[in-house]
């Protein structure tokens, strides 16, 4: 038992001794701003669609913007920009919608040589497929408790 765990300690020492040291406040800061960017790349994505096709609706143009973006993310991850850009924003690049088409993209990519079925369709989803499946069985738990309290009030 206690060769089992010094193993553990020397296994732990070899790890932290691996893993890449961040400094907090500049990780974070990248983080804010490169997500804002994007996010400001969306409006003005949005306010040039309603400026070009003035009888649109904004969902309509949200939708379209949410296509533009995807489609921006999905491209610069084929090329092998928005990896870069995830490394040295860290979160900020991954929580809007564009880290979810990274996340589907780059499994695609990366797992082509393997075939259409089993490389790309299979992988596809490795990351994303549970963030949809627990996304869906959220949002329809609380559509039905919103249902519930709508009964009763």
């Amino acid at each position: 038992m206690k060769k089992n765990e010094e193993r553990i300690k020397a296994y732990n020492k070899y790890v932290s001794a691996k893993v890449p040291k961040t400094k907090p406040w500049p990780t974070l800061f990248n983080s804010f701003w490169v997500g804002g960017v994007i996010c400001l790349i969306g409006q003005g994505i949005n306010d040039l669609i309603l400026f070009l096709v003035p009888n649109i609706s904004e969902q309509s143009a949200w939708a379209y913007t949410l296509i533009a973006l995807i489609f921006i993310a999905a491209f610069l991850t084929g090329i092998g920009v928005y990896d870069k850009i995830g490394k040295f924003a860290g979160g900020g690049s991954i929580v809007p919608i564009t880290g979810f088409s990274n996340s589907i993209t780059s499994p695609s990519i990366e797992f082509k040589s393997e075939g259409i079925i089993y490389g790309i369709c299979v992988k596809m989803f490795t990351i994303a497929g549970p963030v949809i499946v627990f996304g869906v069985i959220s949002s329809a738990l609380v559509g039905l408790i919103y249902y519930i309290i709508y009964l009763f009030i």
